[in-house]
Order: C-alpha cells, then structure tokens, then sequence
C-alpha cells in the first residue's frame, strides 16, 4: 500500500477481524468488510493488518442477515459489498472540493440498500422478507463516524475509561435497557430480545438508521461485532478481551473474542472487528 514504506508506527491503523458459523447453523449468514481507500483507489482489507492513516479513509462492518434458505446469507452480502461501491464515490466528491457530511452519506448509502433489499423481495419469491442488520465504524484521523441499524453493535473502548456501547439494539428489551428499566442480565433474557423493530429490508416500509460520531483519543479501540458474540459474552468480558493483542505472534484479537463466545455459546453465527487508533505510546 502506498505511503507504508515510510510512514511511522505511530501513525498507523490496527485491525483484526474474523467470522465464524459457531456450533450450530450450517451456514454463516454474518458478512464483514474493510475498505480503505481515498480519492483515487480503493483496497480490501486483509482479516488482520496496519494501514497509514494521513491520506486514507477506512471503512469497516458488520452485517448479519436473515431470511429463508440461502436468503439470509445473501442479504447480509449485499449490504456490505454495496459499500465498496457507494462510499468511495463520496470521497471522491469530497476530494474535488464538495463538502461532505458523513453521517448524512451513510444515512443515504443505508437508505439505498435497504430501497435494494425491499426491491429485489418483491422481485423473488426466494428472496421475499429477507433482510440484515448492519453496523459501520468510518474512521477518519481523530474521529470516528458511526451507523447503525438491528442488533448487531459497536462498542467504543477509550484506552483509559470503560466500554461503552455507542449503538441501540432495536429491540424492544433493547429500548428498555437504554431507559434504565431493564438491566443487562434482563436483556439478555427477554422472550423479545430477538424481535428486530428496524432493519434494512424485510418488507419494511420505513426505517431510522442510527448514526453519530466520536472524537477519538490515541489508542483507543472500537468493536463491531454480530450478536452471535455478545450472545456469549457479557459487556465486561468484550471490556477485557478486546483490548488484547490485535495481532502479531499472539492471537488476534478478534480470533480471542471469537474462541471466547464459542466456550460460552456458539448458538448462532459470531463475527468481530477490532480497530485501534493510532498510538506512539501505547
């Protein structure tokens, strides 16, 4: 990648990344992507790695679908290779000087796949009624912009302060627990836990993506993961695990997380993303 021969360790972007189909299910209906790209080229990211962070964008997500047969699987791949395709068009406006609002981009681009997903339901039996969460981190230097819908998450992990969920489970125990009526353990259990209000697709009519921003500090971490792996893990063991190793001769990050939900569960089908900042002291 260019600029990566000269570019300081400190001012590099770290990620590990990893899915699994868990214990259970046949197939994998979660689906990721890293992207990095600027006003001229795009590039796939590798499942671990380190990019320089002064000229590029990157884009990282999760998506989880749903649906009858291969439906689920399906959805979940078009949402996230619409990305490749949609976002770098935006920065290439932003590069010749139109301004650029990137939680309205991303509010757009989850518009656009959710108008595709609808479309082809009504086009293919097969394809009737699916649908797919998806979770995006776009990371820019010093900030992160975020959008969101279903219950698939992001976390942000400040490297010094707590985990903090930035992402609204639609659900409704999930809008109960943000009310403070409910706590993490009676989330967990609720018989409605899984019974999505808003996601892209699924015949809905209307949707309300989540989307907002953080200012980021060196060293801090996000996690995008699907609710395969917080099914099997709390929000203090992601606040201890995923703070681990990105990657080098131990083992990545997302590849512990992965190993530790399926000890725990492994009912469902588990992906993870990991992405740390830039830090020189860390």
């Amino acid at each position: 990648m260019k600029g990566a021969a000269t570019t300081s360790p400190c001012d590099r972007l770290r990620w590990s990344a990893l899915t699994h189909r868990g214990k259970v299910r046949t197939n994998n209906e979660d689906a990721f992507i890293g992207l990095c790209f600027d006003g001229h080229e795009l590039h796939y990211l590798g499942k671990t790695g380190e990019a320089p962070t002064d000229t590029l964008d990157f884009v990282f997500a999760v998506s989880d679908g749903m649906g009858g047969a291969q439906a689920g699987e399906f959805a979940s791949r078009i949402a996230i290779d619409k990305l490749s395709h949609w976002l770098p068009r935006s920065f290439k406006l932003a590069a010749s000087g139109v301004a650029l609002d990137r939680t309205e981009v991303l509010v757009e681009v989850f518009h656009a796949i959710h108008a595709e997903l609808i479309q082809l339901g009504r086009s293919y039996e097969e394809c009737r009624d699916m649908g797919a969460t998806l979770s995006l981190c776009w990371v820019t230097p010093h900030k992160v912009f975020f959008c969101h819908i279903g219950d698939s998450r992001i976390y942000h992990l400040p490297l010094r302060g707590p985990l903090r969920q930035l992402s609204h489970d639609h659900t409704h125990p999930g809008w109960l627990r943000r009310a403070g009526k409910i706590n993490e353990r009676e989330a967990r259990q609720h018989p409605m836990r899984h019974m999505l209000n808003q996601v892209l697709g699924a015949g809905r009519q209307h949707i309300e993506p989540q989307a907002g921003a953080v200012v980021t500090e060196p060293g801090d971490r996000f996690l995008i993961c699907s609710d395969g792996l917080t099914d099997g893990l709390w929000d203090h063991h992601l606040d201890e695990f995923a703070r681990g190793p990105i990657g080098g001769e131990n083992k990545p990050v997302a590849e512990h997380l992965i190993a530790e939900a399926l000890d725990r569960s492994g009912r469902d089908n588990l992906t993870a993303i990991v992405i740390e900042t830039p830090d020189c002291d860390h």
